[in-house]
């Protein structure tokens, strides 16, 4: 995983792969509380923008995922998210089997368990190793958020 912010990209030391610094000059070219959510191609059908709003929930309500296929930048445009996040082990407990159409894996805890909040204009890029645990709520006190959520095709690295 890997967690910055959108205003600091210039002066980063973070030289990232081609289509993730595609994605993110992306991210810090739009105005997001300007448009509706829905699906917004970056690179066709390999690196898609995915605008969401939606209300934040209790930590112990949301389950940790994986994806296969894809790369996350989860970008938070309005409000703030609790995630949780663990490196991909073998002490992980399936909760919900890989699903190959929607490239998801649900897990039932995180284990180590390291946590951030994502404020406006920080990003995390996750991996495919990167069992995170996204749309907790801060303090456990429920609140909007408006997030940007790109998929970029592994394939594509």
């Amino acid at each position: 995983m890997i967690i910055g912010s959108i205003d600091s990209l210039d002066d980063s030391h973070v030289r990232y792969p081609a289509m993730v610094q595609k994605a993110l000059d992306y991210l810090r070219e739009h105005d997001f509380t300007q448009l509706a959510d829905g699906r917004y191609p970056i690179d066709g059908d390999k690196c898609v923008a995915n605008l969401q709003r939606y209300t934040t929930r209790s930590y112990r309500e949301c389950h940790p995922e994986t994806h296969t296929k894809y790369v996350d930048i989860q970008f938070v445009v309005e409000g703030e998210e609790y995630m949780g996040w663990c490196p991909f082990s073998p002490d992980l407990t399936v909760l919900s089997p890989y699903d190959a159409e929607k490239d998801i894996t649900f897990y039932e805890s995180l284990i180590p368990e390291s946590n951030i909040v994502l404020s406006p204009g920080r990003f995390a890029v996750l991996y495919p190793e990167d069992v995170h645990r996204p749309q907790g709520a801060v303090d456990d006190t429920p609140g909007k958020v408006t997030k940007v959520v790109v998929k970029i095709a592994v394939d594509c690295l």
